[in-house]
């Protein structure tokens, strides 16, 4: 069972940066893909971004492509995003995920999901 805790959400302006991390408890952590979702109070989850074990393939979500960056460390078990330029439309509970295999944009093809972190981006 691999444990996913997601910390550095908060509240943020309109054009501020913000960085999110989670720590898996999974070792080796490098032999798994990490992304990131979001779901916004009354919407579907959305796909943020995802990372390969060797952070040599990422895959971004249409909104966000240009703006946030995903990166990972495998030596600390820990993944990031760095979200620069939020906007209002930003604000969502975010949520670290992981799987073995090849990244994917697809929620369900996700096997473990952390608690998730709020982002509130005011206007």
């Amino acid at each position: 069972q691999v444990q996913l805790v997601e910390s550095g959400g908060g509240l943020v302006q309109t054009g501020d940066s913000l960085r999110l991390s989670c720590a898996a408890s999974e070792r080796p952590f490098s032999r798994y893909v990490m992304a990131w979702f979001r779901q916004a109070p009354g919407k579907e989850r959305e796909f943020v971004a995802a990372i390969s074990w060797s952070g040599g393939i990422t895959l971004y979500g249409d909104s966000v492509k240009g703006r946030f960056t995903i990166s990972r460390d495998n030596a600390k078990n820990t993944v990031y995003l760095q979200m620069n330029s939020l906007k209002p439309e930003d604000t969502a509970v975010y949520y670290c995920v992981t799987r073995r295999g090849a990244p994917q944009g697809e929620a369900g093809l996700y096997d473990y999901w952390g608690q998730g972190t709020q982002v509130t981006v005011s206007s």
